[in-house]
């Protein structure tokens, strides 16, 4: 009877940490275009998403565009949802509870990394995962304060280290630089600084470690061949020699073999939201890997609409101008596949 009830034990004990584990899984990013709800936040410029505001923003439209959130997320899935999604527009904590606890989504329970942050529209970024498949260890935000202008305010960068699949330790980064609002080399410097802090964060974990296993992601507002990410950032596009501890960008080798974008501009798709990983990352017998194949631009049919204007498709947005269209973002969701290595 004993060595019955110690097989039942064991037996229960291999399922539960079975089911805590897969042999991959998914890293999402998407820039969800203005996720606001319909209350005011004395302390920022969001009076154009209230009920009484500039686009009537109201509690219809604000579930339709939790729930397509929900729908972009399932998708990427293939109804098993990521392990871990980094989100930027996002308005504060509520938006990112209701997206995970009102829709479908609360059944995964998801856990939620946040911090208000000073950019004045009062957009943050933030992170969620699955607490079976990813165990925070440190969180970090990392604050930008502009040296030639200590008034011009924006995103913080979100730092989370933690175990992956109960597999080994992960660092992961989500970004959303400053905006090109103004004119690309106008902004420029801005861009090139927040580079910098990230740079000097990063350097501190390889210095730490040399192999250590890095994902940083996010709404750069730069492409990968911009100053701010192949020099000073140093994302490397050249994957023929890998050192473990630099830094290389996966999205590079999408923005010459696709014929899409993250992103689409005056006719034009660019890849604004980019994954950049450590070369460790990149090695095959590493604990945790990936390649320069597992990352990818989810570009479902049901995200794009026609683009009247150019040729082609368009992100299907949830506002054009200040007509509702009912659609998802102005920016399609990039991923990346994880494999683990028991």
């Amino acid at each position: 009877m004993k060595r019955l009830i110690f097989a039942f034990v064991f037996l229960f004990l291999t399922m539960s940490i079975y089911a805590q584990t897969q042999e991959s899984y998914k890293v999402l990013f998407y820039n969800v275009e203005n996720l606001f709800d319909t209350y005011d936040d004395s302390l920022t410029n969001d009076e154009e998403f209230l009920p009484e505001g500039e686009r009537f923003w109201n509690n219809h439209k604000y579930y339709s565009k939790l729930n397509n959130v929900y729908k972009v997320i399932m998708a990427v899935g293939e109804w098993n949802p990521p392990a871990i999604i980094g989100l930027c527009e996002i308005e504060n904590w509520k938006v990112l509870h209701d997206l995970v606890n009102n829709t479908p989504l609360v059944k995964y329970e998801y856990q939620i990394i946040h911090k208000e942050s000073p950019d004045r529209r009062g957009i943050d970024v933030g992170f969620l995962y699955r607490q079976e498949l990813f165990k925070p260890l440190d969180e970090e935000f990392l604050a930008i304060n502009f040296p030639n202008n200590p008034e011009s305010k924006t995103r913080d960068i979100i730092y989370v280290k933690g175990i992956a699949n109960n597999t080994d330790t992960l660092h992961l980064f989500v970004n959303h630089w400053p905006s090109r609002w103004g004119g690309q080399l106008e902004s420029e410097d801005k861009r090139i600084f927040v580079a910098s802090v990230l740079k000097s964060k990063i350097d501190s974990i390889f210095d730490s470690n040399p192999s250590s296993n890095i994902i940083v992601t996010g709404d750069f507002n730069d492409y990968p061949d911009n100053k701010s990410i192949n020099e000073v950032l140093n994302a490397k596009q050249n994957f023929y020699t890998l050192d473990k501890n630099a830094l290389y960008n996966l999205s590079s080798d999408l923005a010459k073999t696709k014929d899409i974008g993250s992103h689409k501009y005056q006719g034009e798709w660019g890849i604004l939201d980019q994954i950049i990983v450590s070369g460790n990352l990149l090695l095959s017998n590493n604990k945790i890997s990936t390649s320069f194949n597992d990352a990818y631009i989810f570009s479902a049919d049901f995200l794009l609409e026609p683009d009247e204007g150019n040729f082609g498709f368009k992100p299907k947005r949830t506002f054009i101008g200040y007509k509702y269209n009912g659609g998802f973002s102005d920016h399609l969701p990039t991923y990346l596949i994880l494999n683990f290595n028991k």
